[in-house]
């Protein structure tokens, strides 16, 4: 048996199971009864990507397509991409206006934001992933997933993460395969154990929330607002531990690990890289979580994976020295294959989304994935390499290359996506619409 393939007598262990039913190949979804979810899952990459000049000898490793539109053709890193054509845009001119005067790494901590820092305040806003997990996330085990290469949180303009709180806080993201996998779908400890440190968790907040509301009438304005602050944070873990409280009587998915290489870690990229989308894909599919971001690095050089990467397909030196050298024709090639090194990987994910059969469709059609850099040479914060992938069961029209000027915000693109989702939105940071090309 497969990795990806389950026994579904599991989940017909005890009342109320039925709520975990993962969306199995074999399973059905009938015509106006039920339709499969819709996903969302987010990549990114650091530090640009390959761009020589127009007329370099070294143009075809350049990252952006060649022409516009549907008659666009694919340079040599994006050529993974060729069979996925159908199923995926890739997009040119986007960027946070933010962004655009921060720093050449500092950008990677709004990516999903589009939050502004103004001098030495840090104070970002929520992520795309977490404004949409707030209002669904409830509806599965884990309301999202969070993983980075680096792991943890990271520091200003250098976070380690994707994912920002509605407060703009940093949430840690894994970067253990093995400790991701357990986590998803490791034996929880001893259930009645669980479940009394659930309800001990659940008293004191109950306690620290009644002490508040005598404590607010004590204080003055200011300290209020620092109050209304903190408390957030507690309805937040309050939350948290009520939907811990409602998935313990129901068992985790059972899935084979056989076929993982859990203990691969940076240091061997190839492997570390294909586990950790095969635990996206996982997540996705036994429906553990709908929403996941994965940062592949960070935007500080001498991160270990940065060191790493490159080395893993004979390329010299660290993926920041490569980066820098990508305007360059032997530095555009050099560039331009471990850009297409990563679109492999990112293919490969794609292409079992889309192989894995799903109501009237497939996976990949009711799955969003954006792809990209905040970055498009390694200190040019516009002109973000993007690729959205997935949703045409969603109402997404793709097979194209769209370009925009720099008065098309990125976050009009995350109107789009959560629009897509059927979820709640008026705007998004700084957005001004949804993009209209993409719309089917």
């Amino acid at each position: 048996m497969k990795s990806w393939q389950f026994d579904r007598r599991t989940y017909l262990k005890g009342a109320g199971v039925s709520l975990a039913l993962p969306l199995l190949n074999g399973m059905s979804f009938a015509a106006g009864k039920s339709d499969p979810p819709g996903r969302m899952c987010c990549v990114y990459f650091p530090f640009g990507v390959a761009m020589p000049k127009e007329d370099s000898d070294k143009r075809e490793w350049g990252w952006f397509p060649r022409g516009e539109g549907r008659e666009y053709e694919l340079t040599n890193p994006l050529q993974p991409l060729a069979p996925l054509r159908e199923d995926l845009t890739i997009l040119g001119g986007l960027s946070h206006p933010t962004g655009r005067k921060m720093g050449g790494h500092d950008t990677g901590d709004i990516f999903l934001t589009g939050a502004s820092f103004k001098g030495t305040q840090y104070e970002n806003s929520v992520s795309l992933d977490q404004y949409a997990a707030l209002q669904i996330g409830q509806q599965t085990r884990f309301p999202s997933l969070v993983m980075s290469s680096d792991g943890g949180v990271g520091e200003p303009t250098r976070s380690t993460t994707l994912s920002f709180t509605r407060k703009g806080r940093p949430i840690p993201a894994l970067a253990s395969p093995r400790q991701i996998f357990n986590r998803l779908f490791g034996e929880d400890e001893a259930t009645e154990t669980q479940r009394r440190r659930l309800e001990n968790s659940a008293s004191i907040l109950d306690l620290v929330l009644e002490h508040s509301r005598s404590l607010k009438q004590q204080l003055g304005k200011q300290d209020r607002v620092k109050l209304d602050d903190y408390l957030a944070s507690v309805r937040q873990v309050e939350q948290q531990v009520e939907q811990s409280q409602r998935w313990l009587d129901i068992p985790k998915p059972e899935v084979d690990a056989s076929t993982l290489a859990l203990d691969s870690d940076p240091k061997a990229p190839k492997d570390y890289l294909r586990t950790m989308y095969d635990l996206i894909f996982l997540a996705l599919q036994t429906d553990s979580t709908r929403m996941a971001t994965y940062m592949l690095g960070q935007v500080a050089g001498a991160t270990t994976i940065a060191n790493a990467f490159p080395a893993c397909i004979g390329l010299k030196g660290n993926w920041h020295g490569l980066a820098h050298s990508g305007a360059s024709d032997k530095g555009a090639e050099d560039l331009g294959r471990f850009d297409q090194f990563l679109a492999e990987n990112f293919a490969c994910f794609l292409q079992r989304l889309k192989e894995t059969p799903e109501g009237d469709g497939n996976m990949l059609d009711r799955t969003l994935v954006l792809y990209g850099s905040s970055n498009s040479r390694t200190h040019q914060n516009q002109n973000y390499p993007l690729v959205l992938a997935g949703g045409r069961k969603l109402g997404l029209s793709h097979g194209q290359f769209l370009r925009f000027g720099a008065d098309t915000p990125l976050s009009n693109l995350f109107v789009t996506m959560l629009d897509r989702l059927n979820l709640r939105v008026d705007a998004f940071a700084d957005s001004t619409g949804e993009i209209s090309e993409l719309l089917a």
